[in-house]
């Protein structure tokens, strides 16, 4: 039995140990914000909040979070994430909009830690968020957007 916090929620389930979070995430808990882009952590679609911080959850197991706190998408209620959502709007930021989830999730822990970023803040915090739609400068613009919303 896996016991955690699921945005804000107390969840209990019973999996394989070694089952992916992503899996459990989207094949157990129905929870289908989280994207699958490549499995091996290297394109960022799946990113979630584990205890605040920015994980994959392709490569994170289910056992890894028993006792942690877990944000999808579904549950990013912050105050960066809600000035991340409004700066993506305003600005147009996806184009296919497969990959935002998880640039919204890197986006909204970089604003959490850093709420005045530069652009050299910016492209470490995103790194490993692939777009292939290539709209990086979007993002980046939304991001110091965003930071200007949460000063507000």
């Amino acid at each position: 039995m896996i016991s955690f916090t699921l945005n804000g929620n107390p969840v209990s389930v019973e999996v394989e140990e070694d089952m992916p979070l992503l899996w459990l995430l989207r094949d157990e808990l129905k929870l289908t914000g989280t994207k699958f882009g490549c499995g091996v952590a290297s394109c960022g679609a799946c990113t979630v909040h584990i205890d605040g911080a920015p994980a994959r959850a392709c490569q994170t197991w289910s056992a890894d979070v028993d006792g942690t706190e877990v944000t999808t998408i579904e549950g990013a209620d912050s105050k960066a994430a809600a000035a991340i959502q409004q700066a993506w709007v305003e600005l147009q930021v996806p184009q296919c909009g497969y990959c935002q989830s998880g640039q919204i999730m890197s986006a909204s822990a970089l604003l959490a830690d850093t709420p005045q970023p530069t652009d050299d803040d910016i492209d470490a915090a995103m790194d490993g968020n692939l777009c292939r739609c290539a709209t990086y400068a979007r993002i980046r613009k939304a991001i110091h957007r965003a930071s200007e919303i949460m000063e507000a």
